[in-house]
């Protein structure tokens, strides 16, 4: 028998500094701990993110001096939580930065790292372009952290449409699958809802998604609506398009009651993938 365990999802909003950035999610940090969050998770670039002619000005630091690290981690010791730092800018070689999530247990340490595989590289129209490669180094690991409930599989943000990494973190284990974003409004309407919960059902497991929310310092906006879902893709909590903290409780043993009910984890089969199509055009 599992233990429950209670998710708080804290949707902060963009912050274009560390300062504002640590204090949006203490904050919140708090609402959710009073809320009876055992386990805060924060969304994407919830250490800074900004906009400057329409590219990525992203505060980074070396992650040993990274002060929304050291601050976040330092409240995880403090209220005896666990905590998902759903990303900070870190610095790397060449003057880029990875864009890496944090897994941080109930004495502050950080047991788990994961650099983000997929980077946001797209043309929404109407002059709404993306190029996170231009600032970014993306990671080539995937990587699962040890909660005190079970192994949840780790990824951001624009990772939610590659669903052969969820796949590979629910086969290996994983009963909860963190999906800490920063999601467009116009892609966030049309798909978030939808992707996230196809990931809980194709793989039978919890999907914990907070979204950052509200306008970017600099130009755009984050969609908001961190969502946690069960197994069977039921929308157990929706934080909508305002800051805030939202909770629900959840028990690993639906897990596997569920993939008990669908066992397709265990059906997959080998096939020969289809040639190239030319373009005729």
């Amino acid at each position: 028998m599992s233990q429950p365990l209670t998710i708080a999802c804290l949707q902060t909003r963009p912050m274009g500094t560390f300062d504002e950035a640590l204090n949006e999610a203490l904050t919140l940090a708090r609402q959710g701990v009073d809320a009876g969050g055992q386990l805060l998770a924060l969304p994407e670039y919830c250490g800074g993110l900004a906009t400057k002619d329409g590219a990525y000005t992203i505060p980074a630091a070396p992650e040993a001096t990274h002060p929304v690290v050291a601050g976040l981690t330092a409240f995880a010791a403090e209220a005896g939580v666990e905590m998902l730092i759903g990303s900070v800018a870190v610095e790397a070689a060449g003057g880029k930065r990875v864009n890496r999530s944090f897994f941080v247990n109930t004495s502050g340490e950080i047991t788990a790292r994961y650099d983000k595989i997929h980077l946001f590289d797209v043309d929404l129209g109407n002059g709404e372009s993306y190029r996170e490669s231009d600032a970014v180094v993306p990671g080539d690991r995937a990587v699962q952290a040890q909660t005190r409930a079970g192994a949840m599989g780790m990824s951001v943000c624009y990772d939610l449409r590659f669903p052969a990494l969820y796949r590979h973190h629910a086969q290996a284990g994983a009963g909860m699958l963190a999906v800490p974003a920063a999601f467009a409004v116009t892609t966030g309407q049309a798909h978030w809802h939808i992707l996230n919960r196809a990931r809980a059902i194709e793989n039978g497991a919890f999907v914990i998604a907070p979204c950052a929310v509200g306008a970017i310092p600099g130009g755009g906006a984050s969609y908001g609506h961190s969502l946690i879902i069960d197994p069977w893709g039921e929308v157990l909590a929706d934080a909508g398009a305002a800051p805030g903290v939202i909770t629900a409780q959840i028990d690993l043993d639906l897990v596997q009651a569920t993939r008990a009910r669908v066992p397709s984890l265990s059906h997959d089969r080998d096939f020969t993938a289809p040639a190239p199509v030319r373009d005729v055009a």
